[in-house]
């Protein structure tokens, strides 16, 4: 198995994240998203091209090869294994875990990271809801839908936050919302489309719509299984961080 540098491995994973959307990323997109210049993203593309993790024309955008897309999805892997370990074993808030595991993901070893995995009981999600990929680069994707489109009355449990910046993840916390929470929709509101929730025996409470837009819950569907290289999207509430 090739080692690759950290640089390397950010640009990697962050192409990946682009091309979900459009299928390929431009130079100027992805020098955006590093905050970098254009001509840094041009000499990295040509070593990943050397590579043979990435296909690269000049001027015609580029995307990876299924090479890349596993080299990828083991990048993601480590992130979200370490983002588990930090908020279950060390007590990490879900706010904390992300900048941390930034750092440990570029620890490449396979056999720290199944051995991980398995001290972890194989998790399939990291804090914030993010599918978790198994050691064969497979992704376990259940059916999430916003909270805005939950029915009225209808008890769910939230599985995703899509925006995990870190004021989105403080007003959650203060809102008492996790992953795992099970809540309904008691009404929606005319005036501004606020929502007003109801946890448990909690009272009642009210949520923004922009807010609402952020949390995803479960569909009783059940999961599906996807192989890596099917993989060039994530499911829709995949959280924006680079992870």
């Amino acid at each position: 198995m090739l080692n690759y540098s950290a640089s390397e491995e950010n640009y990697i994973k962050a192409i990946y994240r682009l091309q979900r959307q459009d299928g390929t990323v431009t130079t100027n997109e992805l020098a955006h998203e590093l905050k970098t210049k254009p001509a840094s993203v041009t000499d990295m593309m040509k070593k990943l091209k050397a590579k043979k993790l990435l296909h690269y024309q000049p001027y015609q955008g580029f995307r990876l090869t299924q090479e890349g897309g596993k080299v990828a999805l083991g990048i993601i892997r480590r992130h979200r294994l370490w983002e588990y370990f930090l908020a279950e074993k060390l007590k990490f808030t879900w706010d904390e875990v992300h900048e941390v595991a930034e750092d440990l993901e570029h620890v490449s070893s396979k056999k720290l990271i199944d051995k991980l995995d398995e001290f972890l009981g194989f998790p399939r999600v990291d804090p914030h809801g993010d599918p978790i990929p198994d050691a064969n680069g497979r992704i376990e994707i259940s059916k999430k839908i916003p909270l805005t489109e939950l029915p009225l009355n209808a008890a769910a449990t939230v599985s995703n936050v899509k925006d995990q910046s870190n004021s989105i993840l403080e007003l959650l916390e203060h809102k008492k919302i996790s992953i795992g929470t099970r809540l309904e929709v008691k009404k929606r509101f005319e005036f501004d489309e606020s929502l007003e929730l109801k946890i448990g025996r909690q009272p009642a409470f009210t949520i923004s719509r922009q807010l609402a837009e952020n949390i995803f819950v479960t569909s009783p569907r059940p999961a599906l299984k996807q192989r890596p290289e099917s993989l060039t999207a994530l499911p829709d509430g995949e959280g924006k961080r680079n992870k």
